[in-house]
Parts: structure tokens; sequence; C-alpha cells
């Protein structure tokens, strides 16, 4: 049976919808496993065959965390960190890709080349130096160390991003602002930055998340329980003879409502930043 072309057309959307729906499907099923987990005793997590909803099920662990100044000094440090780490990438990188962008000046290539090389290092091969170095310079199990650490591997991305996203600007905003008395420094805050607000959240998403989420140097740069954050944290509840699963799912799915509500409220400038960012004019 020869279908029109209208029908063809049809059938592929509903096909593609279809698609789309099984694909959300599969991937939001283990954050929902882990939210209706985080609501059952230990003993009905694993128990066969699997059940979401129990007569059990509380919010016994969730107060359990709360309720707990250690558990809550976790979210109090990753808030802190990655909050840092956020507002710190974001100012150097504004400078820095209004000066990539904008001006020409000795080294200008070779810079580019630095930044795009720290950008490709795996981070496990620096775990070491780090280590080292944040030793020799006294901010071991400080949130200075994690700071400049995080600092070391978001600053790149952040710089290449926002330079991009500069370069789509004309320049004649820059002109008209000093035409009007202002400065460069001037032009860059008081026309560039707020025409440029899709960009720099994407950005800050991306630096807050890569800081809330990041396990290995929190680990490796910090020894006493109350410099943990909270990706750290979910692994401690691990004993070495019995885990707290609900604490453990608890725990993670109040780990992932800070990255879950920026993206929420900022999906538009978020994916408007990364398009207009990847563009090279």
């Amino acid at each position: 049976m020869n279908l029109s072309k209208h029908a063809r057309h049809i059938l592929a959307k509903i096909g593609v919808l279809i698609g789309l729906t099984c694909g959300a499907l599969f991937a939001a099923s283990p954050i929902v496993w882990m939210f209706v987990s985080s609501l059952k005793k230990n003993s009905e997590i694993f128990a066969t065959p699997p059940r979401f909803i129990t007569e059990n099920s509380s919010l016994d662990a969730y107060v359990a965390i709360f309720n707990d100044p250690q558990k809550v000094r976790f979210f109090v440090n990753s808030y802190a960190v990655a909050l840092s780490v956020t507002l710190l990438t974001l100012l150097v990188a504004i400078l820095a890709a209004f000066a990539f962008s904008r001006f020409t000046f000795p080294g200008k290539r070779i810079l580019n080349v630095i930044i795009i090389s720290v950008q490709s290092v795996p981070p496990i091969t620096l775990l070491i130096p780090f280590f080292g170095l944040m030793v020799a310079l006294k901010l071991y199990n400080t949130y200075q160390g994690l700071i400049l650490t995080y600092m070391v591997f978001t600053l790149p991305y952040a710089i290449i991003m926002l330079t991009g996203y500069f370069n789509t600007l004309p320049r004649e905003l820059d002109e008209a602002a000093k035409v009007d008395g202002a400065t460069s420094f001037g032009a860059l805050w008081r026309v560039l930055v707020p025409i440029s607000i899709p960009g720099i959240v994407s950005v800050g998403i991306y630096t807050f998340m890569i800081a809330w989420n990041e396990y290995l140097f929190a680990l490796t740069l910090t020894r006493t329980n109350d410099m943990r954050t909270v990706p750290i944290g979910i692994q401690l509840l691990m004993g070495q003879h019995s885990y707290d699963w609900n604490q453990m799912m608890a725990m993670s799915v109040l780990g992932s409502i800070p990255i879950l509500v920026l993206f929420i409220f900022f999906q538009r400038y978020f994916i408007g930043g990364m398009s207009a960012g990847s563009v090279k004019s």
C-alpha cells in the first residue's frame, strides 16, 4: 500500500516521538529508582520481586541526614567550593576571553595553545603532582586548595567558550560605547557582559556541575571529614560490613537537586549559550 507524503511524515514524527519517549524513560529509570529506594528500609531495597512503593515507605533517610551535622557539613562544603569555583572562573574567564577576542598582543597564539593543551590533559595524570603541590603550599585539606585545583580544569573550557561567544558580538558595540566615553573595561561590563548572559550562564552551569560532582581530587586533597564534599560523603556511607543504602540514595537525590534546578530554570540560556559559543566567526 502506497502512503501519501503527508502520511509518511506523520508516521515518521510518531516514530521519533516513540523513540524519544523510550529513551527518556530509560534515562530516567535510574533516577526514579534512586528516589524510591531512598524511601525504603535497607532490607526492602533488594527485595525480590522489586517494588517501587512499600508499606514502610518513609522520609526517615532524609530526616537522618538533616539531623546529622556531619552529613549537613558535606553539603555546606560542596556549596562553598562549587559556588566559589563558579564565580572565580567566570570572573577570570570573562576578562581573559575579552582580551583574546578584542586585542592582539605578543604571545596570544602561544597562550591559546597552552589553554587548549591544559584542557586536553587527562585529570588523573595530574593527581599526584597536585597532591605534592598542595602539600608544599600548605593548602592540603583546605577550601583554597580545592578551589584552585578545580579552576585549573574549569578555566580552559570557560575561556574557550566565552571567547567564541564574544567573537560573535560585533566590534561596533565596543566602538559605540567608547564614543560615549567608556573605556575598554567599561565597554566590557556595561555592554558586552549584559548581552552575553546566555553564554555566561551556560559556562557557569557547566562549571558548577564540574565542581559539584568532582570526586577524585576531593578525595585526594582532603583528609578530615569536616572538609569532605557530597560525593565523598556518599562514599563514606559504605561501611566495612554494611551499607546505609537508603541514606546513600537520599544523599544522591539531594546532591542531584542543585544541578537539576539550575538546568530547569536556565535551560533556555544554557542551550542558547552553548550553541552560540560553539560558532567561530
